[in-house]
């Protein structure tokens, strides 16, 4: 056997033998070659061999590291159904003293994105000036939404900053846009399933709800389109890329085709587009509004999930109904604007997208294995390739049960009730993945794990 093979026969051993974990940092390969006592030719082969079996993974900038063990599950099913008219309703609400790493949807701000926002703040103060003695303007301060102009200019998705209104985040962005472009007792077509977030404003603003079955690529849209062709739906409201819960990102095809569509019957579709930037790669894919002709797409986001929820800011891009939705807006902390677009134009933010990407690229996989290994057989789970949640499918869970169990042991999930207006996805659960796979995120897998090995357990 050459040299390079038995020197990576040797360190699979290890691995499997628990000496070497998931995400242990490698010698450099100099390093690597004097300590063996081999050449650098040599070294590398080893290294390139075991990156190739799946044992090691580089990382640019970095260095070498212990692979995680992939998963080898299925994803979830996505089972058929017919569209229909329904009701929804407020979900439940978890108890504030619950809020762990697992429930809620978020990242953790790392220190060096932490210590780029001070120094923004401190500049947007000192530039200030007079502006902080007067209302902010309702459309948003211009330096911030030239900021995101520009930054999504970079990505491929051109815009004019006056396309841009500036608001309290996403999810206050979608409602405005429902105020906007729907009346109560209007229906609204939605995935299914659907983050737990859209479905309470729905029901909070008395709209009514078509819910869209999930495919592998995306949403049925011929299913869609049957209603818009009927005129049963007034509007849509859709997450295209990275969706919460399902962690679908919808197919270029598929987005160019709900584009048309909401042009080609003249319905308003509502983009919440809040995970875009989260990719576990570094590509960014477009939204359906890049697709958009006739401005019958709103496309909403926010920094609430890219970089931190305590801001509670977001924009629209509202199309053809920038009027009517500009005149609701009331304005956004000027200072905070100003800090944003600073954060923005200092390269800061592109530089804490990268960090995180790569962040979240890690944690997953340590995600996918444990669940892997420590759920009961026949779990799906889904492996997305962006966004900060996964989608568990368990044959036989009482998700209710689940989740009562859950609140009592103080553990903080979602489960697939929470979803739907429907009797849809009781098996189903879903967890965050936003923070660093360490031992908090560790204790809570393991008591979701024990929680769910004792209620799929035979009797």
């Amino acid at each position: 056997m050459a040299k390079y093979r038995e020197l990576a026969q040797k360190f699979i051993g290890d691995i499997r033998a628990g000496r070497l974990a998931a995400g242990d940092r490698l010698l450099s390969l100099r390093q690597f070659a004097r300590q063996q006592g081999v050449s650098l030719s040599t070294a590398v082969s080893c290294y390139a061999e075991l990156e190739s079996l799946g044992w090691l993974e580089a990382r640019p900038k970095a260095g070498f590291f212990v692979a995680p063990r992939r998963a080898t599950t299925q994803g979830p099913e996505w089972a058929p159904f017919e569209s229909r008219l329904a009701t929804p309703v407020v979900p439940y609400r978890h108890p504030a003293t619950l809020s762990g790493p697992l429930g809620t949807s978020r990242l953790s701000l790392e220190e060096a994105s932490r210590a780029a926002l001070e120094r923004s703040f401190r500049r947007a103060l000192r530039a200030a000036g007079e502006r902080l003695d007067r209302y902010p303007a309702p459309q948003g301060e211009a330096a911030l939404r030239e900021a995101l102009a520009g930054h999504f200019g970079q990505c491929g998705f051109a815009m004019d900053a006056d396309e841009l209104v500036i608001g309290h985040g996403c999810m206050d962005a979608v409602k405005t846009a429902l105020e906007v472009c729907t009346r109560p007792g209007d229906a609204v077509a939605i995935s299914s399933p659907c983050y737990n977030g859209l479905l309470e404003v729905l029901a909070q603003l008395s709209l009514r709800i078509v819910e869209i079955p999930s495919l592998d690529d995306g949403i049925d849209l011929a299913q869609l389109e049957h209603h818009l062709r009927l005129g049963t739906v007034q509007a849509g409201l859709f997450c295209t890329t990275h969706m919460n819960p399902q962690g679908i990102t919808m197919s270029v095809a598929q987005k160019r085709r709900l584009a048309q569509l909401a042009n080609r019957y003249r319905v308003p579709v509502i983009e919440d587009d809040v995970y875009l930037e989260l990719a576990h790669h570094p590509h960014v894919p477009l939204p359906a509004a890049y697709h958009d002709e006739g401005g019958f797409v709103i496309w909403c986001g926010s920094l609430s999930k890219t970089l931190s929820p305590s801001y509670r800011l977001g924009w629209c891009r509202p199309g053809r109904y920038f009027r009517p939705y500009v005149q609701r807006a009331l304005g956004v902390p000027t200072l905070m604007q100003l800090a944003l677009a600073d954060f923005i134009d200092s390269g800061a933010y592109a530089r804490h997208l990268r960090r995180t990407r790569d962040r979240l690229a890690r944690h997953k996989p340590l995600y996918l294995d444990y669940l892997v290994r420590h759920l009961p057989e026949g779990c799906r789970i889904s492996q997305p390739d962006g966004g900060l949640v996964l989608w568990l499918q368990v044959p036989g869970l009482d998700g209710d049960a689940l989740g009562r169990a859950a609140e009592r042991a103080g553990l903080d999930i979602r489960t697939g009730a929470l979803f739907t207006a429907s009797d849809r996805y009781r098996d189903c659960l879903r967890i965050n993945i936003g923070f660093p796979f360490e031992e908090p995120v560790q204790r809570e897998l393991q008591a979701l794990c024990g929680l769910i090995g004792k209620m799929s357990a035979p009797a």
